[in-house]
Parts: C-alpha cells; structure tokens; sequence
C-alpha cells in the first residue's frame, strides 16, 4: 500500500507539471521552451502509472482519480497561491476515499 501510494503521488506531481508547463506556455505567455520538459513529464506520469499493482489497468487509473484530486488542491494552494476552501477538501477527502475502495476493496478471484 506505501509504494502504491508513492507511485500514486509521483504521478501526480508528474502529470500536474507537465499540464501546468502547456497552461503557462498557453494561458500565461511563458516561453515555449517549457514544451520539452513538460511533454517528458507527461511521459514520466504515464510510465509512474505503470508500476502501480493492479490486476487492470482501469482500475489503477480509477484509484489514481482521487489522488489526482487531492494533489491538484495541494498545486493550487502551493504553486498557484490560492488557499481551497472547505468544499474542494471536502470533496477531495471524499475522492479519496472512492479511491482506496476502488484499489483496495476485497475482490473474488478472476473467472468467478
């Protein structure tokens, strides 16, 4: 559960800066030059992802969903400068939650 949720965190990080480095070339006149790096953040975002352990690769990105949530918040706060409210940690906690079931919820063996 501690390397899921590590992976889980580094992905995160991976996919909000390289989305954020396309926002800030598109939507904030930055250079062009932070295409490179964000396009290889994206790429680390997707190979993070597949070290999660999950029998499918829906449900690992599904779990990912809450994280994503969470992390994004944290960007806000951290990066952008902007403090979430109570209803964006609300409704993160609730994601996370949705989450850790969806990943981690006792299943039957396949075929059964």
């Amino acid at each position: 559960m501690i390397k899921t949720g590590g992976v889980y965190v580094a992905a995160a990080i991976a996919e909000i800066a390289g989305c954020f480095g396309f926002w800030a070339w598109l939507r904030l006149g930055k250079s062009a030059w932070l295409l490179p790096a964000s396009m290889l953040s994206l790429a680390a975002f997707a190979w993070l992802l597949t070290l999660v352990e999950s029998s499918a690769a829906g449900r690992a990105y599904a779990a990912y969903g809450g994280v994503y949530i969470a992390a994004s918040l944290v960007w806000l706060w951290q990066v952008e400068g902007v403090k979430p409210d109570r209803w964006d940690l609300i409704g993160s906690a609730l994601c996370l939650v949705g989450a850790a079931i969806i990943l981690f919820a006792p299943r039957a063996p396949a075929g059964v």
